[in-house]
This record gives C-alpha cells, structure tokens and sequence, in this order.
C-alpha cells in the first residue's frame, strides 16, 4: 500500500493536483479515497510510500533557483544536466533562475538495471561545448555514494572552467563513499531506493510527478 507522510497536503489538493493523472490516483485511494477503481491498481506496481510530493518539490526546486540567482548575478552560467536522472529537475530549475544561462547535458553510467551502484562510473555522452573559463554548475538528481558527482568533478575541473558547482535536488549522506561537498542540495534523505520526478528503476516511474520510495519486492519491476 502506498502511503502519504503524515506532514503532507490535504487530500482535497492531492485529489485535485492528481486529477490529470489517474493511474497515480488509484495508488492514492487507500489513503484518500479518491473514488478510483481498484483495476488500475497495478499501472506503478512496487511503490512504497510517498516521501516527497510534488508541491515541496517545486517550492524546493524554486528555493534553488532564487539562491542560484543570487550567487551568479552578473554572470551566464551554464547549467550541465546529467542525464538521465536530472532532466526534469534541470528543465524545472533553469525556469527558476533569472539570468541569461547557457544548457549542456553530460551523460554517466554508474547503475545499469541494479538498484545499488556497481561502484564503476562510465562516460555515456560528454558535453557538446567548452567549459574552458566559463561558470558551470553541474545538476544532479541525486548523490549518493559520491561516486558519480566525484567523477564527474574531476573530469570538468580538467577542462579549467572558471568556476564549478554544483546543485542535487536529493542526497543521502549515509551511503556517501566519498566526502565530495554539494554546493546547492534540496533535500537529504534516508538510504532507501527512490523513483519519480526524473528518478528511475528500469527506466520507470520518471514520469511521476512526486518521488516515492519502492518495496523490498522488487521481483515484478
């Protein structure tokens, strides 16, 4: 059963920011009684629990922006999505930062199909231009190990940029591997697998609108 946090909106703005996503509903129902039919129960089988709905995302993903704002003002910075995670929080956050920004887009391997990091990140897509003197800030969904932001730090910070941050919307400090610091974090969170808002397993459930978290069952994925 998927539940909602206690610290949650009222069901009423649940029922109406859901309402153009039905199947999502239906994973809802027990704990609101939505009035959807329990056939369309099994659209997102394995989640758990809803850890982060999409209103304290968007406040967040804005909060980012704002402080981004103000930390670049007089600059044109560009904002290096890591694909394919942190394409929906990349999209969302530029529209947040007022100030001319330049978008590239890197790409990494470090999961596969597992749901635990194989230890061994692999260049998928690099960048289409320079970053040589140019204030970049490197956008993650999450941070996990550190592995994967540790990398891909190292590798920009060989291309001599004039500056390099970066932004994660989610990090989980207790399986960090690597003391790697985030200049710009949304939110910490436990060591549990997440999905949604970018965030996959197998390639699902990045459409989601919110981020839940997945059952130990993961067989029927």
């Amino acid at each position: 059963m998927l539940t909602m946090p206690a610290w949650g909106v009222s069901s009423g703005a649940v029922a109406v920011g859901l309402s153009l996503f039905p199947g999502w509903v239906a994973k809802l129902s027990p704990c609101y009684d939505l009035g959807m039919s329990s056939d369309q129960s099994d659209t997102f089988p394995g989640l758990k629990e809803i850890f982060l709905e999409e209103k304290q995302i968007q406040q967040k993903v804005a909060d980012l922006g704002v402080r981004i704002t103000q930390d670049y003002r007089g600059k044109t910075p560009l904002l290096i999505g890591v694909l394919r995670g942190a394409a929906i929080f990349h999209a969302d956050l530029i529209r947040h930062i007022e100030l001319k920004l330049r978008v590239d887009f890197i790409s990494v391997a470090s999961y596969g199909d597992a749901t635990k990091t194989s230890g061994e990140v692999q260049l998928i897509k690099d960048l289409d231009t320079s970053i040589r003197g140019v204030d970049a800030i490197l956008v993650e969904d999450i941070v996990d190990t550190g592995l994967t932001l540790d990398y891909l730090v190292r590798n920009l910070e060989s291309r001599r940029p004039a500056s390099l941050r970066s932004c994660a919307l989610l990090s989980k400090p207790s399986r960090r591997c690597i003391d790697i610091p985030i200049d710009y974090v949304g939110f910490e969170v436990p060591d549990k697998f997440f999905v949604g808002y970018g965030l996959d397993h197998q390639q699902k459930y990045r459409n989601l609108p919110f981020i839940a978290s997945l059952g130990n069952d993961r067989t029927d994925f």
